[in-house]
């Protein structure tokens, strides 16, 4: 018996092909379907059952306090919401919602699948890479919209993250220029450019708000990477904790969620490393507030979280410099530094790899720097515009949006 193997590369373009004529033929076939209908009721207009005023799609759990202000909101104005969820865990079940119909419709490319034939006015997603992969635009969708799960360029998503969305909902005003510079160097479209503000931060401020605030005594220090052979778990790993371990501080350590996926070898190794330091803790809940409340100061490299902290709880970070390499992410295709990258000098301290051995004496320098403070203020307002108003200014965009289309 002769066996084909088919690498994933090649599996998601044949996907891709397999669904893009299945989907063309299904339209096609129900046009024709609604056209014959409507001769045979003598010009009358035919309803289309199958059709939704607004669709949110979630990739799974982790993106709930996104879409939860907007939900609400949706669920406050009682306007109908299709909530599509890839996860049977999605906390949109334990809503108790009266106009937000929750479904699951499964992973990968089972999710895809079911999107692929979307019928719907609008639809709103975290999900980037539209029509680059195997998440094609439905013809039966007017209207895709994308809203930014993380306080960070818009041009951080891997390549055509974000070009063939109708519009992008943003949290700042700064993160405009360079989606026009890309939309104009590729030549397409221009979209809708929406600046709503920061749901997920909305979210996570109510919940700080309601935390106990005692902290724990000991002098706390997290250390929150993100993954890939930049993130300084892969790059330093023991170099870096080894010395933070001898401070004799708490140190807890929070990987990035991909890491839990993609790094399993590595993590595993430190793992074992520092199994008998009662001093280092893992943390590998969903939500990363536990930690980040926990915490006198904390230790990154390019990752968002960065900007959760400082933003939530206005405390100190060091942040190591990596060699980021930009040729995956739309910000190749841009020549200014992108934004996160230059205001890190200015709200943070960098740690450098020389400074490992004597870090105790940089982690206690950071705390109490006034300038900080103030540089830490103005990021803050020029990243989160509108705090407290996100889903209110989201489901405005969104509902004005659908009244055009109809």
């Amino acid at each position: 018996m002769m066996l084909f193997y088919i690498d994933p590369g090649t599996g998601s373009m044949l996907f891709s092909i397999v669904i893009g004529l299945v989907t063309m033929l299904y339209f096609v076939a129900k046009a024709a379907i609604i056209k014959l209908k409507f001769v045979l009721s003598g010009g009358k207009a035919v309803a289309n059952g199958n059709r939704y005023p607004f669709v949110i799609y979630s990739e799974g759990e982790r993106y709930w306090n996104v879409f939860k202000p907007i939900a609400e909101e949706f669920e406050r104005r009682q306007v109908p919401v299709v909530f599509y969820t890839s996860s049977e865990k999605d906390p949109v079940f334990s809503g108790q919602y009266t106009y937000i119909k929750p479904e699951f419709i499964g992973e990968g490319n089972k999710a895809f699948t079911r999107l692929n034939f979307l019928e719907a006015d609008v639809c709103l997603m975290t999900t980037p890479g539209l029509d680059v992969y195997q998440l094609k635009r439905s013809r039966g969708v007017k209207h895709y919209s994308h809203i930014l799960h993380a306080v960070d360029d818009a041009t951080s998503y891997r390549l055509f993250g974000l070009d063939y969305f109708d519009s992008v909902l943003l949290s700042g005003e700064y993160q405009k220029a360079h989606v026009r510079l890309l939309e104009e160097k590729r030549g397409i479209e221009a979209k809708d450019l929406e600046v709503v503000g920061c749901p997920y931060l909305d979210e996570l401020q109510k919940k700080v708000a309601s935390l106990d605030e005692a902290k724990d005594c000991p002098f706390t220090v997290l250390v929150a990477p993100s993954w890939g052979p930049s993130g300084i778990l892969t790059r330093y790993g023991a170099k870096l904790l080894d010395p933070l371990v001898e401070t004799g501080f708490t140190v807890i350590v929070r990987p990035h969620p991909q890491s839990s996926q993609s790094e399993k070898e590595m993590l595993e190794r430190l793992k074992q490393r520092y199994v008998q330091k009662p001093s280092l803790e893992w943390d590998f809940n969903r939500e990363n507030l536990g930690s980040l409340s926990r915490a006198d100061i904390m230790i990154s490299d390019f990752s968002g979280v960065i900007f959760d902290y400082t933003f939530l709880f206005d405390r100190p970070f060091l942040y190591v410099r990596s060699d980021f390499d930009a040729m995956p992410y739309d910000s190749y295709d841009v020549e200014e530094e992108p934004w996160k990258f230059r205001v890190l000098g200015e709200i943070g301290i960098e740690l450098k790899p020389e400074s490992f051995p004597t870090i105790k004496e940089v982690l206690l320098g950071a705390c109490g720097n006034e300038l900080l403070t103030e540089n830490r203020k103005k990021a803050k307002e020029t990243a989160w515009q509108y705090q407290g108003k996100s889903g209110e200014r989201a489901v405005d965009y969104l509902v004005k949006k659908q009244k055009e289309l109809s």
